[in-house]
C-alpha cells in the first residue's frame, strides 16, 4: 500500500469510528459501571457471553480459581468466560467469600484443597484473586503444575518475587498474566487504543494516569491495610498506570525520575498508605501517575478514574467510570485534534483481552499481552515503590 492510500485508509479509519459513537450515545452506559468498584462488574449471563467480534464464545479451555479474596476475581471470570473458558472449579479459604462466590457461579464446583485443582490435568488456567503477597508463589505452583497463571493486580509485591517468578516463567514456558481491569476491562481505554494505534493524535509523548480511589474502610479486611501485604500503594493501583504507559507510549525500557509515598490522612492505619505519584521516562514517552484513597462519598462512583495521552497531533481524555459534567454511566472518551473536539460514548466497545488469552493458551501465542511487557509493568511500580520518598503535611 502507498503513502497516499495508507492515508486515506487511517482517516477512513478514525470518521468510521467517530460516525460509529456518535451513533451509539444516545445509550447510556449500563448503571453499574458508573456506580460500582471494578470487583463487581456484572457481565452477560452464562451462555450469552460474546467475544470481541460480537459472537457467542463455546467453551474452548477449562479453568479455575484458587484464591477470592479481593472482588476483582468477579471480573477475572467473566473476562474468561466471555472468551470461551469454562469454569470448572475453584477453592477458598474463606467461608463468607465462598458463599456469595457460589451463588455467582454455581456451574464451578468448591474443592477440599489447592492440590486438587494442581493436580487436574485437565485444567489450563488457574486464576486468583487471593492476598497480593501470597499471589507470585501460587503462581510459581500453578506454573510448575504446567498450568497458565492470571493474577489479580498486584500480580507480584516484591522485586525479589518479581526475580523468581520469571525464572519460573522462562523455565516452564507458561503464561504469567496480570489482569490490568484499568486497561483490559475499560471500553474507552481499548477504544483510545485503536484510535492511537491508527494515527488518530500523531506520535505520543506522554500520559497522564489518575487513579483515585474510595475507601469504604469498614468493608476492608485487615490486609488491605498492611504494606507487608499489599506491596505498597504505588505497587498495587500504580501497576495499572504503568501497564498504560507502556502500551500507549510504546516503551520497552523505562527509568523512574522521582516517585513519592505518604499516608496523609489515616493515622489510624500505621502501615497503609494513601497518596502516591511518579515521573517516568521511556523510551517511547514520558509518564505521570498518580494514585490515592481519597475519593468523597459524593462521587457516584468508586473513583473518578482518567486518563490523558498526549500526542503530536491531538491528545484523547478518557473518563473511566463518570463523566462528572454530566452525561451517564462510564467509559467517556474525548478526542481532540487539529480539526475539532469529539465525543465518543464507548459503553458498547467489545472487551477483547478474554478471548486473546484464551487464543494465547491454545495457540502459545502472545496476543493479549507480551510476557515482558506484563513483567516490566510491574517491575516499573516496583522500583518506584522502592525508591520513593515518604512525603508528610503539616498538621
Amino acid at each position: 500500500m502507498d503513502m497516499k492510500s495508507s492515508q486515506s485508509e487511517r482517516r477512513k479509519f478514525i470518521r468510521d469510528t467517530v460516525t460509529t459513537a456518535a451513533g451509539l450515545a444516545m445509550f447510556s452506559a449500563l448503571p453499574h459501571e458508573a456506580l460500582a468498584s471494578p470487583e463487581y462488574l456484572v457481565s452477560k449471563p452464562l451462555g450469552e457471553q460474546e467475544t470481541s467480534s460480537g459472537n457467542t464464545a463455546a467453551p474452548r479451555i477449562r479453568f479455575s480459581v484458587i484464591g477470592i479474596n479481593h472482588g476483582h476475581i468477579y471480573g477475572q471470570v467473566e473476562a474468561v468466560k466471555r472468551g470461551g473458558g469454562e469454569f470448572i472449579s475453584y477453592y477458598a479459604k474463606e467461608p463468607d467469600l465462598v458463599a456469595a462466590f457460589a451463588k455467582r457461579f454455581p456451574e464451578a464446583k468448591l474443592v477440599r484443597n489447592e492440590k486438587e485443582i494442581l493436580e487436574d490435568n485437565s485444567i489450563h488456567l488457574v486464576l486468583s484473586s487471593i492476598i497480593p503477597d501470597e499471589r507470585a508463589p501460587l503462581g510459581i505452583r500453578v506454573m510448575r503444575h504446567g498450568k497458565d497463571y492470571m493474577a489479580d493486580k498486584p500480580g507480584i509485591t516484591t522485586l525479589e518475587q518479581l526475580a523468581e517468578v520469571r525464572r519460573v516463567q522462562k523455565e516452564t514456558n507458561r503464561i504469567y498474566s496480570i489482569m490490568y481491569s484499568e486497561r483490559f476491562e475499560n471500553r474507552a481505554t481499548v477504544k483510545a487504543g485503536d484510535l492511537v494505534k491508527a494515527g488518530a493524535i500523531g506520535k505520543v509523548v506522554q500520559t497522564i494516569g489518575l487513579g483515585p480511589h474510595r475507601m469504604n474502610a469498614k468493608s476492608r479486611p485487615e490486609w488491605f491495610f498492611d504494606r507487608k501485604h499489599f506491596g505498597g500503594i504505588i505497587t498495587d493501583i500504580g501497576s495499572h498506570q504503568f501497564d498504560q504507559f507502556l502500551y500507549f507510549t510504546g516503551t520497552t525500557k523505562a527509568d523512574i525520575l522521582a516517585s513519592q509515598v505518604g499516608n496523609i490522612n489515616h493515622p489510624q492505619y500505621p502501615k497503609f498508605e494513601d497518596f502516591g505519584d511518579v515521573m517516568v521516562r521511556g523510551d517511547g514517552g514520558t509518564g505521570y501517575i498518580r494514585v490515592d484513597w481519597f475519593t468523597p462519598d459524593g462521587l457516584k462512583s468508586w473513583g473518578d478514574g482518567r486518563l490523558t495521552v498526549l500526542g503530536t497531533d491531538g491528545f484523547i481524555e478518557i473518563r473511566k467510570n463518570i463523566d462528572i459534567a454530566g452525561r451517564d454511566g462510564g467509559n467517556h472518551l474525548f478526542l481532540t485534534d487539529n480539526k475539532e473536539t469529539r465525543y465518543i460514548d464507548c459503553s458498547q466497545v467489545p472487551l477483547p483481552y478474554g478471548e486473546q488469552l484464551v487464543n494465547d493458551i491454545l495457540n502459545r501465542t502472545e496476543t493479549a499481552m507480551t510476557q515482558e511487557h506484563c513483567f516490566l509493568a510491574t517491575e516499573l511500580a516496583l522500583k518506584a515503590q522502592h525508591q520513593a520518598q515518604i512525603m508528610s503535611l503539616k498538621a
